[in-house]
């Protein structure tokens, strides 16, 4: 049976900078349970979530204790590909829209018959947040340049991704059941591109 998710009572704190050691430190007070720390990416900024009333004395001791932990996290993704398209040049970018233009077309081609679909007009950026979207009214499909930076299978996933949002809207048990119909494979593309593969 699903568990229901506890209805926050009180709004979330705006995040806060603290500096702990040589580590600037976002911290946000929440309505949790439980102490969280977290290093985002591309940024690798260090978050750490608390409950109301947390001692900031338990968020240095919590930092302190992971410092190992952050500094490999923070290695980690100072080398990813995300890391390295924080600092492109105008060039780079045109080289992976090149690359993913080249390649796109046949993916969607290839997908069409099999997800039952027709994609509408095709379109490439350079998104620091999504790897693709769907307009599934127009059919109109947009797919990140930074996906050149990233094994083939990564590009594939994306595009049955936003092709099956042309059947299914939402990221709901229906749309991930179709995705795992059509795509076994595809968590594991996604590991790659969350830089936990």
């Amino acid at each position: 049976m699903a568990q229901r998710r506890r209805r926050k009572r009180f709004p979330d704190d705006p995040p806060r900078l603290e500096f702990i050691d040589e580590f600037e430190v976002w911290v946000t007070l929440k309505d949790i349970r439980s102490i969280r720390l977290h290093v985002t990416s591309p940024e690798a900024r260090i978050e750490v979530s608390a409950p109301f009333g947390t001692p900031m004395e338990d968020v240095t001791a919590l930092v302190r204790k992971n410092r190992a932990w952050i500094e490999t996290q923070q290695e980690r993704i100072a080398a990813s590909p995300m890391a390295r398209a924080e600092s492109a040049s105008d060039s780079e970018v045109r080289a992976w829209r090149k690359t993913v233009e080249a390649f796109v077309p046949a993916l969607v081609a290839k997908w069409e018959p099999i997800l039952g679909v027709r994609a509408g007009k095709l379109a490439y950026r350079n998104m620091k947040s999504r790897w693709g979207s769907c307009q599934p009214q127009t059919g109109r499909i947009c797919i990140n340049v930074r996906l050149a930076l990233y094994p083939p299978e990564c590009l594939e996933y994306v595009v049955v991704h936003e092709l099956c949002h042309l059947l299914v809207h939402g990221h709901g048990r229906d749309f991930y059941a179709l995705l795992d119909a059509a795509l076994p494979t595809w968590r594991h593309a996604k590991a790659l591109l969350d830089g936990k593969a």
